[in-house]
């Protein structure tokens, strides 16, 4: 199902157009030069994904606590990982890995035409769908599992992205990439580095990004 680019958003007037055109700016200077990954970032309201007492600081860059040990990433993150995933291309089906709060699968659902994000931790669940649901992105499916294992059943996809880091590449997420796909992870343990993996003709190429830091990927459900 196509999302609905005219939906209005309840709550965006909290936050001046100035604030995130400011926003927008430091992405650019940062280096973010994808039009379509801008204008999702734009769209997309930051203050609804945060708690309220914190939603003053939601576009400044820098990541916030969402409860239960976790975080929401800095907007360059989000923008950065986002436009190595799309590449400037279409992307059919994407797979998230560590849905948190929802706001990095509403960005995706801006530049995708269907979006199954996977969180491991109930109650992010339920609030990352009153979010979802709040910006009628009605391409995304979300569901409470171990993402560490993917979805084989609706594999494969042409973009998986991993937003906790791991201690090394799971084998399930590759053999669920398309060929001509694009895979965007963090790993490390006590130091993170970003990779973009892309599947060519069955051979697997990886290429290093940038240092990161992310909370761990963790198996198993809670």
């Amino acid at each position: 199902m196509a999302f609905n680019h005219s939906t209005k958003k309840s709550g965006i007037g909290m936050t001046s157009s100035r604030t995130r055109d400011r926003m927008l700016m430091r992405l650019r200077e940062q280096g973010i030069t994808d039009e379509m990954t801008l204008a999702a970032i734009s769209d997309i309201p930051r203050h609804l994904f945060v708690d309220e007492a914190l939603s003053i600081r939601a576009y400044e860059d820098v990541s916030l606590p969402i409860g239960y040990g976790q975080t929401i990433s800095q907007p360059y993150i989000v923008a950065r990982m986002t436009e190595v995933l799309r590449n400037g291309g279409i992307l059919h089906k994407v797979l998230e890995i560590g849905t948190g709060c929802g706001y990095q699968t509403a960005v995706l659902s801006r530049i995708a035409n269907e979006v199954l994000s996977l969180e491991r931790i109930r109650p992010l669940v339920l609030k990352a769908r009153a979010h979802l649901r709040t910006l009628k992105c009605n391409n995304v499916k979300l569901d409470h599992a171990d993402g560490s294992e993917g979805l084989a059943d609706y594999a494969p996809f042409d973009g998986i992205i991993v937003t906790a880091a791991a201690s090394h590449v799971p084998q399930d997420l590759l053999a669920q990439l398309s060929d001509g796909g694009r895979m965007v992870i963090p790993i490390g343990t006590t130091s993170q580095t970003l990779y973009l993996i892309e599947r060519l003709n069955g051979e697997f190429k990886k290429t290093e990004l940038e240092a990161v830091k992310f909370v761990p990927l963790l198996g198993g459900v809670s």
